[in-house]
């Protein structure tokens, strides 16, 4: 798996690791990995601080995006609800006024037909 990654055989591992012997000696290569893993633990812990920060902030701002949509959405309910309303008292007053325009119809047929009668 390693060589697959790193494009390097088994050989060649050795071989660095050698040379890192050579040149730092058996007493201090125990140093430079223990100093290389208290960088990756900072490195991470900086990274997991960064996530949180950026976490924190956007929960903020999801929180108003959240109310301003809450907002919104009710001023949305309230129009609809108001304009349902006019639309109920507009069919309202259309029948009334048709049903009045029927009777005033039917009742002027009625005048004509009995004037014609007599």
């Amino acid at each position: 798996m390693i060589n697959q990654i790193l494009f390097i055989s088994g050989g060649e591992i050795v071989l660095v690791m050698l040379l890192a012997l050579l040149f730092f000696g058996s007493k201090a290569i125990p140093d430079i990995a223990k100093t290389l893993g208290k960088g990756m633990r900072e490195f991470k812990k900086a990274t997991n601080e960064i996530k949180r920060e950026i976490n924190e902030h956007t929960s903020d701002i999801k929180k108003d995006i959240d109310e301003v949509k809450s907002t919104v959405n009710k001023k949305t309910q309230e129009l609809k609800k108001d304009f349902d309303e006019q639309t109920t008292d507009l069919k309202k007053d259309i029948d009334s006024a048709v049903s009045d325009v029927e009777k005033d119809t039917s009742e002027i047929q009625q005048n004509v037909k009995s004037r014609f009668e007599d």
